[in-house]
Protein backbone atom coordinates (compact mmCIF):
# COMPACT_ATOMS: atom_id res chain seq x y z
CA UNK A 1 0.00 0.00 0.00
CA UNK A 2 0.73 3.91 -0.28
CA UNK A 3 2.85 5.54 2.62
CA UNK A 4 3.09 8.65 2.50
CA UNK A 5 5.90 9.37 5.06
CA UNK A 6 7.89 6.79 3.20
CA UNK A 7 7.24 9.05 -0.36
CA UNK A 8 8.49 12.22 2.05
CA UNK A 9 11.37 10.57 3.43
CA UNK A 10 12.95 9.52 -0.43
CA UNK A 11 12.10 12.73 -2.04
CA UNK A 12 15.83 14.25 -1.27
CA UNK A 13 17.38 10.86 -2.96
CA UNK A 14 15.64 11.48 -5.96
CA UNK A 15 16.14 14.81 -6.08
CA UNK A 16 19.82 14.03 -6.05
CA UNK A 17 18.91 11.58 -9.12
CA UNK A 18 17.11 14.25 -10.47
CA UNK A 19 19.87 17.00 -10.68
CA UNK A 20 21.89 13.91 -12.38
CA UNK A 21 19.87 13.23 -14.69
CA UNK A 22 18.97 17.25 -15.81
CA UNK A 23 22.92 17.49 -15.74
CA UNK A 24 23.62 14.83 -17.75
CA UNK A 25 21.10 15.57 -20.19
CA UNK A 26 22.18 19.41 -20.59
CA UNK A 27 25.58 18.67 -21.30
CA UNK A 28 24.83 15.54 -23.35
CA UNK A 29 22.57 17.81 -25.58
CA UNK A 30 25.59 20.23 -25.69
CA UNK A 31 27.94 17.62 -27.16
CA UNK A 32 24.80 16.48 -29.84
CA UNK A 33 25.06 20.28 -30.89
CA UNK A 34 28.88 20.45 -31.69
CA UNK A 35 28.98 16.93 -33.33
CA UNK A 36 25.37 16.99 -35.17
CA UNK A 37 26.78 20.81 -36.59
CA UNK A 38 30.07 18.85 -37.74
CA UNK A 39 27.87 16.00 -39.34
CA UNK A 40 25.77 18.28 -41.18
CA UNK A 41 28.39 20.06 -42.83
CA UNK A 42 30.68 17.25 -43.19
CA UNK A 43 27.79 15.68 -45.06
CA UNK A 44 26.85 18.71 -47.14
CA UNK A 45 31.04 18.63 -48.30
CA UNK A 46 31.79 18.20 -51.56
CA UNK A 47 34.89 15.84 -50.81
CA UNK A 48 33.57 12.20 -50.64
CA UNK A 49 36.45 11.56 -48.24
CA UNK A 50 34.66 13.91 -45.81
CA UNK A 51 30.71 12.96 -46.87
CA UNK A 52 31.02 9.44 -47.28
CA UNK A 53 32.62 8.67 -43.48
CA UNK A 54 30.31 10.81 -42.27
CA UNK A 55 27.32 9.08 -43.63
CA UNK A 56 28.31 6.17 -42.62
CA UNK A 57 28.52 7.02 -38.80
CA UNK A 58 25.42 8.66 -39.49
CA UNK A 59 23.62 5.51 -40.65
CA UNK A 60 25.24 3.11 -37.91
CA UNK A 61 24.64 5.58 -35.08
CA UNK A 62 20.87 5.73 -36.07
CA UNK A 63 20.37 1.88 -37.17
CA UNK A 64 21.47 0.57 -33.37
CA UNK A 65 20.35 0.77 -30.31
CA UNK A 66 21.44 3.55 -27.84
CA UNK A 67 21.65 0.87 -24.71
CA UNK A 68 23.88 -1.26 -27.41
CA UNK A 69 26.15 1.86 -27.59
CA UNK A 70 26.21 2.62 -24.33
CA UNK A 71 27.23 -0.93 -23.28
CA UNK A 72 29.92 -0.83 -26.23
CA UNK A 73 31.26 2.61 -24.88
CA UNK A 74 31.14 1.30 -21.15
CA UNK A 75 32.36 -2.24 -21.15
CA UNK A 76 34.62 -2.71 -24.14
CA UNK A 77 36.76 0.69 -24.26
CA UNK A 78 38.23 -0.35 -21.31
CA UNK A 79 39.36 -3.48 -23.15
CA UNK A 80 41.36 -0.88 -24.97
CA UNK A 81 42.91 1.28 -22.17
CA UNK A 82 40.59 3.35 -22.37
CA UNK A 83 38.77 4.50 -18.94
CA UNK A 84 36.34 7.51 -18.32
CA UNK A 85 34.25 7.69 -15.46
CA UNK A 86 30.48 6.39 -16.34
CA UNK A 87 28.71 9.89 -16.37
CA UNK A 88 31.43 10.74 -19.17
CA UNK A 89 31.05 7.78 -21.40
CA UNK A 90 27.05 8.26 -20.68
CA UNK A 91 27.13 11.86 -21.33
CA UNK A 92 29.47 11.25 -24.91
CA UNK A 93 27.10 8.54 -25.73
CA UNK A 94 23.83 9.95 -25.38
CA UNK A 95 25.51 13.22 -27.27
CA UNK A 96 26.88 11.42 -30.21
CA UNK A 97 23.53 9.32 -30.79
CA UNK A 98 21.76 11.97 -30.24
CA UNK A 99 24.36 14.38 -32.76
CA UNK A 100 23.03 12.02 -35.44
CA UNK A 101 19.65 13.03 -35.20
CA UNK A 102 20.43 16.88 -34.74
CA UNK A 103 22.59 16.60 -37.82
CA UNK A 104 19.47 16.53 -39.94
CA UNK A 105 17.80 19.30 -38.27
CA UNK A 106 20.83 21.46 -39.03
CA UNK A 107 20.21 19.96 -42.59
CA UNK A 108 16.73 21.31 -42.81
CA UNK A 109 17.74 24.81 -41.70
CA UNK A 110 20.38 24.67 -44.06
CA UNK A 111 18.54 23.90 -46.53
CA UNK A 112 15.42 26.46 -46.16
CA UNK A 113 18.07 29.47 -46.32
CA UNK A 114 16.96 31.32 -49.78
CA UNK A 115 19.47 30.30 -53.13
CA UNK A 116 19.40 33.59 -53.40
CA UNK A 117 21.59 34.31 -50.16
CA UNK A 118 23.93 31.51 -51.37
CA UNK A 119 24.51 33.23 -54.72
CA UNK A 120 24.90 36.99 -52.93
CA UNK A 121 28.05 35.67 -50.81
CA UNK A 122 29.66 33.95 -53.93
CA UNK A 123 29.19 36.94 -55.42
CA UNK A 124 31.02 39.06 -52.46
CA UNK A 125 33.86 36.40 -52.65
CA UNK A 126 33.10 35.65 -48.94
CA UNK A 127 36.10 32.94 -47.24
CA UNK A 128 33.73 29.99 -46.17
CA UNK A 129 34.08 30.77 -42.37
CA UNK A 130 32.49 33.87 -42.85
CA UNK A 131 29.63 32.70 -45.18
CA UNK A 132 28.59 30.30 -42.49
CA UNK A 133 29.38 32.17 -39.05
CA UNK A 134 27.84 35.56 -40.78
CA UNK A 135 25.39 34.17 -43.93
CA UNK A 136 24.29 30.71 -43.52
CA UNK A 137 24.11 29.47 -39.76
CA UNK A 138 22.68 33.40 -38.67
CA UNK A 139 19.43 32.40 -40.76
CA UNK A 140 19.69 28.79 -40.73
CA UNK A 141 19.47 28.32 -36.77
CA UNK A 142 16.31 30.98 -35.26
CA UNK A 143 13.51 28.30 -37.36
CA UNK A 144 15.08 24.56 -36.37
CA UNK A 145 15.08 25.87 -32.40
CA UNK A 146 11.73 24.30 -31.66
CA UNK A 147 12.88 21.01 -33.16
CA UNK A 148 16.08 21.17 -30.90
CA UNK A 149 13.62 21.79 -28.26
CA UNK A 150 11.63 18.46 -29.04
CA UNK A 151 15.22 16.55 -28.89
CA UNK A 152 15.87 17.49 -25.91
CA UNK A 153 12.70 16.23 -24.37
CA UNK A 154 13.43 13.25 -26.02
CA UNK A 155 16.91 12.94 -25.07
CA UNK A 156 15.88 13.59 -21.44
CA UNK A 157 13.40 10.96 -21.41
CA UNK A 158 16.26 8.73 -22.36
CA UNK A 159 18.62 9.19 -19.66
CA UNK A 160 17.12 6.26 -17.57
CA UNK A 161 19.46 4.12 -20.04
CA UNK A 162 22.08 5.56 -18.25
CA UNK A 163 21.12 3.56 -15.15
CA UNK A 164 22.30 0.27 -16.99
CA UNK A 165 25.84 1.56 -16.91
CA UNK A 166 25.66 2.40 -13.17
CA UNK A 167 25.02 6.33 -13.62
CA UNK A 168 23.27 7.42 -10.29
CA UNK A 169 20.34 9.17 -12.30
CA UNK A 170 16.66 9.15 -11.01
CA UNK A 171 16.11 5.52 -11.99
CA UNK A 172 19.14 3.94 -10.38
CA UNK A 173 18.33 6.05 -7.88
CA UNK A 174 14.64 4.59 -7.24
CA UNK A 175 15.74 1.15 -7.74
CA UNK A 176 18.40 1.02 -4.90
CA UNK A 177 15.86 2.33 -2.50
CA UNK A 178 13.38 -0.03 -3.73
CA UNK A 179 16.19 -2.85 -3.24
CA UNK A 180 16.73 -1.59 0.21
CA UNK A 181 13.33 -1.13 1.34
CA UNK A 182 11.46 -3.70 -0.84
CA UNK A 183 9.34 -1.27 -1.53
CA UNK A 184 9.38 -0.42 -5.13
CA UNK A 185 5.83 1.60 -5.60
CA UNK A 186 6.74 4.79 -3.98
CA UNK A 187 10.17 5.56 -5.55
CA UNK A 188 9.48 4.66 -9.02
CA UNK A 189 6.16 6.99 -8.81
CA UNK A 190 8.50 9.32 -7.64
CA UNK A 191 10.72 8.87 -10.96
CA UNK A 192 7.48 8.70 -13.13
CA UNK A 193 6.34 12.60 -11.40
CA UNK A 194 9.96 13.99 -11.26
CA UNK A 195 9.48 12.84 -15.17
CA UNK A 196 6.30 14.11 -16.26
CA UNK A 197 6.34 17.48 -14.18
CA UNK A 198 10.40 18.29 -16.31
CA UNK A 199 8.51 16.95 -19.86
CA UNK A 200 5.68 19.35 -19.29
CA UNK A 201 7.12 22.15 -18.72
CA UNK A 202 9.92 22.01 -21.32
CA UNK A 203 6.92 21.08 -23.88
CA UNK A 204 5.26 24.47 -22.89
CA UNK A 205 8.62 26.05 -23.77
CA UNK A 206 9.02 24.80 -26.89
CA UNK A 207 5.57 25.47 -27.79
CA UNK A 208 6.67 29.43 -27.01
CA UNK A 209 9.51 28.81 -29.30
CA UNK A 210 7.58 27.45 -32.09
CA UNK A 211 5.05 30.76 -31.46
CA UNK A 212 8.08 32.84 -31.31
CA UNK A 213 10.51 31.25 -34.37
CA UNK A 214 8.26 29.13 -36.17
CA UNK A 215 9.74 25.94 -37.20
CA UNK A 216 11.47 24.01 -40.12
CA UNK A 217 10.44 20.46 -40.64
CA UNK A 218 13.00 17.76 -40.40
CA UNK A 219 13.40 15.21 -42.96
CA UNK A 220 14.21 12.28 -40.54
Amino acid sequence: MWRWDFFWSILPAILNGFVVTVHATLLSFAVALVIGLVFALARRSPRAALSRPARAVTDFVRGTPLLVQLYFLYYVLPLAGLKFPALTIGIFGLGLHYATYIAEIYRAGIDAVPRGQWEAAAALDLRPWYLWTRVILPQAIPPIIPALGNRLIALFKETPLLAAITVAEMLLVAREIGDEHFSYLEPYTAVGLFFLIASLVSSAGVTWLERKYGSVEAAI
